[in-house]
């Protein structure tokens, strides 16, 4: 088994290497929030919560989800309508998937069906497919047909441009560089 680095601590790391639903729901939660903090929330979620089970998730009371989400350290900045997007997602998850979210990568036949299966996700849009397509191939081995084109940029050997890229605190810096490189030059051509 892989053990990923992400979230820089031990036990998030083990949750998102051992739970394919961890992992997902890290990667639904890393925007407009550190990276690392984003992918130690489905950590948070199985303290709090006492399970990651996609089916005790999407049956939750939402209210209460929502509390246990939003409870400091909540496992988002916006850890209330993220918990609204955590239970939705469990629900496809066990509704689509069998309660397996690995099924989405495993199951797809080429790298184009597994991003467009990842883009019906809920809080999944094209970018967040493209890196998670990344993620799964560079760190995982999931490398179905094509999953280089269906990744893009973010497929690009030796790159630092996403999570898909962070193996430890080193490269995490190496990406968080390049974003705040792109951002500067975004804002430059704006200007």
């Amino acid at each position: 088994m892989v053990t990923l680095t992400i979230a820089q601590d031990a036990a998030a790391d083990q949750v998102l290497s051992e739970d394919p639903f961890a992992l997902l729901t890290g990667m639904l939660l890393d925007q407009q929030f550190p990276m690392e903090r984003a992918f130690a929330g489905p950590a948070k979620v199985l303290d709090r919560f006492g399970t990651l089970d996609v089916a005790a998730i999407a049956a939750a009371d939402p209210e209460a989800f929502a509390d246990l989400c939003a409870t400091p350290p909540a496992v988002h900045r916006y850890g209330r309508s993220m918990a609204g997007r955590i239970q939705a997602l469990a629900t496809v998850v066990r509704d689509e998937y069998d309660g397996d979210a690995s099924r989405i990568w495993t199951g797809a036949g080429s790298g184009a069906e597994l991003f467009t299966r990842l883009t019906r996700l809920p809080g999944f849009g094209e970018q967040k497919a493209r890196i998670f397509v990344a993620l799964l191939a560079k760190q995982l081995g999931v490398r179905p047909p094509g999953w280089e084109r269906a990744a893009g940029a973010y497929a690009e050997e030796g790159s630092f441009r996403s999570v898909a890229d962070v193996v430890d605190a080193e490269s995490l810096q190496k990406v968080r560089d390049f974003k705040k490189a792109a951002k500067a030059e975004a804002k430059a051509a704006k200007a």
